[in-house]
């Protein structure tokens, strides 16, 4: 079974810096919060991991296809319950692409597995909230 570990240390005020495969990103709040807003908040970095791991499948399977595209983002809005604990119940996922008309029906297909069969952040958010995907082509 494949394990995935970080270490997270305090730094100050409301600020944490976790330690992931050599990599440090810093987690903080806003003033209104307590913190300084020296990086992402928890949360906002899910929607971070929730893109990336999208992201990373749509461009996998894209290059699979031998499909050429450019000018790919991804944009993810979540909403949040009003009781706590506060977790996100609604979440739309929006890929803006540029790919030739021809090629529209594949780059479908990519969100398509990306969303049903590969991406694990993606299958997490479902536990917990509904996930829509748009794209938007260029």
């Amino acid at each position: 079974m494949d394990t995935h570990q970080i270490s997270s240390a305090f730094v100050h005020g409301m600020a944490f810096n976790a330690h992931i495969n050599g990599h440090s990103v810093i987690t903080d709040t806003t003033a209104d919060g307590g913190g300084n807003d020296e990086g992402p908040t928890p949360k906002r970095l899910m929607l971070a991991s929730l893109a990336g791991c999208t992201g990373i499948d749509v461009v996998s399977i894209l290059n699979k296809m031998k499909v050429p595209f450019s000018d790919f983002s991804i944009d993810v809005w979540a909403s949040l319950t009003d009781e706590h604990p506060k977790t996100y119940k609604n979440v739309k996922v929006t890929y803006r692409i540029r790919v030739v008309e021809a090629d529209r029906a594949k780059m479908e297909k990519a969100v398509k597995l990306s969303d049903e069969k590969y991406c694990g952040v993606s299958a997490m958010f479902k536990a917990f909230a509904k996930v829509e995907h748009e794209v938007v082509y260029l």
